[in-house]
């Protein structure tokens, strides 16, 4: 699928900015009658997701939208842009937005959780921060976005505001606010010394914004800096921060690992590959494969860290670890299949990652539970939820019809290309590792006696503001291994494969 690029500049770029904007003061203005608090949340959602909906045809089109807010100096603006890129992390935030919102009263009004204003104001400023980091058209903006996500889900992770919840957030911010700024903003000031701008080169992947006769040790120093400096994207060993994360309520893990923080580091190596460095460049200083490498050794490591966690949520976020990797992995092979099915892992992953933490909130709502040894028989009393978990499993697993498969399939078939049987390897070690620790789950929950003792006719299932999102994303998951097509459509255009 080819398609020729057109720009055209035009404000409609900043609608969905400026209702993501708008929607935390609105929540902080309604602040005392929660029920317009909780509606500002979901109408904000939908009129986000129709505002960049109304964009697809010119997309599809190939027809990139732009628009400059402001210029600091030459090459140095604040500006955005719609490709295809940027509409594959921009549906899927704005989306599951209207989802999580949902989830989130069930969750929230269930337990009786304090500072819900505070939390459902930080919660839209974060998707605020993800639609502007999906849009944004060069590196100075894309890293001004990326900063207010780190800012804003502070408060989210130390919700609780205990001693484990500080700890936590603490080391979240030490490694994205530290790395960003030790790594990612020199890696900015290299990238403008040389190439004279910081615009991305939209409309194809093969060439970057670096000049021929850029300094190759430059380059290659200011490509390491962005891979150290974007630690959203937990490879290994800038992962921790993501594990010591889970002491936040399980919606806020779910905005982390499936929509907002770990989806704008992975979108932003992503796009700095693409749109910065270009495929060729990357090809010629030989900085894909190992980009590759560090990838495969982070997806199987943190899948037999996974295996070893009994505690759900800790399980799920090496999980996340691991499959953020496939995208990583993907992109870095530089070929049309790897790079198609490592972008579209950045929708099917948050779909079926969405799923698996909105129902351990589930689990948790309705029985208190947190141990998986403790589950047995629980699937009996809690069939939606944990038949939503066990749809969602598969497609971490890549177990077709779900749409983990159409990711694998696709990164199986990149690196058969290039003939890098040790990717290869991974990639089918890692899908062994992934059925290792998400089957037995499901077999506890549906066919493991509960332990002696234990009263599991007691617990029923969660609020329906909470069973309907998760069993919704699970049906999409489905849906999505069916028509791979719906994001590959937008990526096809982007790459110009």
């Amino acid at each position: 699928m080819t398609v020729n690029t057109e720009f055209i500049t035009s404000a409609r770029v900043l609608i969905p900015l400026a209702i993501t904007f708008v929607a935390p003061g609105l929540i902080w203005f309604f602040r005392n009658n929660i029920n317009r608090r909780e509606a500002v949340s979901i109408w904000a959602g939908i009129l986000t997701f129709i505002s960049v909906a109304a964009l697809v045809p010119d997309v599809l089109n190939g027809t990139i939208v732009k628009f400059t807010l402001f210029t600091l100096f030459p090459g140095v603006n604040v500006s955005f842009a719609a490709d295809g890129l940027a509409f594959v992390f921009a549906l899927i935030a704005s989306f599951l937005w209207v989802f999580a919102t949902s989830y989130n009263i069930g969750y929230m009004r269930t337990l009786n959780e304090h500072a819900q204003t505070r939390y459902y104001f930080c919660f839209a400023v974060a998707i605020f921060g993800a639609i502007g980091v999906a849009f944004s058209a060069n590196i100075f903006t894309l890293y001004l976005f990326y900063e207010v996500i780190s800012v804003f889900t502070y408060p989210l992770v130390a919700h609780h505001q205990d001693d484990s919840a500080f700890s936590g957030a603490r080391k979240y911010m030490v490694y994205l606010m530290g790395t960003s700024k030790l790594f990612l903003l020199p890696a900015m000031v290299l990238t403008y010394v040389l190439a004279g701008t910081l615009d991305f080169h939209l409309g194809d992947v093969a060439q970057g914004i670096f000049p021929a006769d850029a300094d190759p040790t430059l380059v290659t120093i200011t490509y390491v800096l962005y891979i150290a400096g974007l630690a959203k994207a937990a490879l290994m060993p800038l992962h921790n921060w993501l594990p010591s994360a889970m002491v936040a309520p399980t919606p806020v893990s779910a905005l982390l690992h499936a929509v907002a923080v770990v989806k704008a580091g992975v979108f932003s190596v992503s796009r700095v590959i693409l749109s910065g460095f270009g495929v060729d460049l990357m090809d010629k200083l030989g900085l894909g494969l190992p980009t590759a490498y560090l990838a495969a050794f982070t997806i199987v490591t943190a899948s037999l860290i996974a295996l070893t966690k009994d505690d759900i949520k800790a399980r799920l976020a090496y999980s996340t670890v691991s499959q953020l990797s496939y995208i990583i992995i993907g992109v870095a092979m530089l070929t049309p299949e790897a790079v198609q099915g490592g972008l579209m892992h950045i929708a099917h992953h948050a779909f079926s990652k969405i799923t698996l933490f909105f129902g351990a909130g589930a689990i948790y709502v309705a029985t208190h539970l947190k141990k998986i040894s403790l589950m047995d028989g629980l699937g009996r009393r809690m069939p939606w939820t944990f038949g939503a978990f066990a749809i969602a499993s598969l497609s971490m697993i890549g177990v077709p019809p779900v749409c983990g498969f159409a990711t694998k399939w696709y990164l199986a078939k990149g690196a058969v290309t290039i003939g890098e049987w040790g990717l290869l390897i991974a990639l089918l070690a890692s899908t062994l590792l992934n059925a290792g620790y998400f089957a037995p789950i499901i077999y506890r929950a549906f066919f493991k006696a509960p332990a002696e003792g234990a009263n599991i006719e007691q617990y029923s299932e969660a609020p329906l503001t909470m069973v309907i999102p998760l069993c919704t994303t699970a049906l999409i998951s489905v849906w999505l291994g069916l028509y791979p097509q719906t994001f590959l459509n937008f990526i096809n255009v982007f790459g110009k494969f």
